[in-house]
């Protein structure tokens, strides 16, 4: 594994092959992958940290979503790849769709995990409180609660350590960079679907409260010959609620993208 680092963005690159760029969500880092790692023999994967999240410094002077668009840009300058699968959890969905619809050229197939349309008015709301919150108090009672209520109950029973592993993933963010998340993602619209044309996968938890399956079924339903795969009884983090799975249909689906680019 390599660490890459430009003006305060960290990315981390490992083993050799088609390019797979990683994006996370909010309060996530580049380590919401890492149990997909293992499938991915034959890939390199590139797992940015986004500005003001995980590794990785806040970028005041590049606000809202397009901010994290030019990172993840970057991020695969850094790493001189030209063209990439996408894979992207949470708020790191949007980011990997606008990339899709803006530079088709660039994209080989999207993986999306948890993936988000846009998040409706309630949504907004509470994620503008939550920025404020995070100013003002920091990240423990905000992590508490995302651990509590965006995993699965069936995932918290079977295994403890997922609750205790995305606690400490947003305990670990920077409050003011979390903020400027929320933010973004409140500020949100939809890309333009209609300009995707890459095979796309959609992978969602049946118990998922953030992004229902009801979003990733209308989400499928606007990119051309997008396939959805529900998770049951799986919550938000999906990608370490059930890994193996996650890790499974990545593996199938690179496989197929890159075996349709060869014919």
């Amino acid at each position: 594994m390599t660490d890459l680092r430009l003006g305060g963005l960290t990315v981390e690159c490992e083993g050799e092959g088609p390019a797979v760029v990683m994006v996370h969500g909010l309060g996530g880092s580049s380590n919401s992958f890492q149990p997909q790692i293992a499938a991915l023999e034959g890939f390199m994967a590139v797992r940015p940290d986004l500005p003001g999240a995980g590794r990785s410094a806040r970028r005041p002077g590049l606000p809202g979503l397009a901010g994290l668009i030019k990172a993840v840009e970057e991020a695969m300058r850094l790493a001189a790849v030209e063209r990439a699968h996408l894979v992207g959890h949470s708020m790191g969905t949007l980011v990997c769709q606008y990339l899709a619809a803006q530079r088709p050229e660039r994209v080989l197939s999207l993986t999306l995990f948890g993936a988000i349309l846009e998040p409706p008015p309630a949504a907004r709301q509470a994620l503008r409180e939550r920025a404020e919150t995070a100013r003002r108090d920091g990240m423990a009672g905000i992590a508490e609660a995302v651990a509590r209520g965006s995993v699965a109950a069936e995932s918290q029973a079977r295994n403890p350590v997922i609750g205790a592993f995305v606690r400490e993933s947003l305990m670990r963010q920077d409050p003011a960079g979390y903020a400027g998340h929320c933010e973004a993602l409140a500020a949100c619209t939809p890309a333009a679907h209609a300009a995707i044309r890459c095979p796309t996968l959609l992978v969602a938890g049946g118990a998922d409260p953030v992004a229902p399956v009801a979003m990733a079924e209308a989400l499928a339903a606007r990119i051309a010959g997008a396939r959805l795969e529900v998770l049951p009884d799986v919550g938000h983090w999906m990608t370490m609620e059930q890994p193996q799975r996650s890790g499974e249909l990545l593996r199938a689906h690179l496989e197929a993208a890159e075996g349709r680019a060869a014919a």
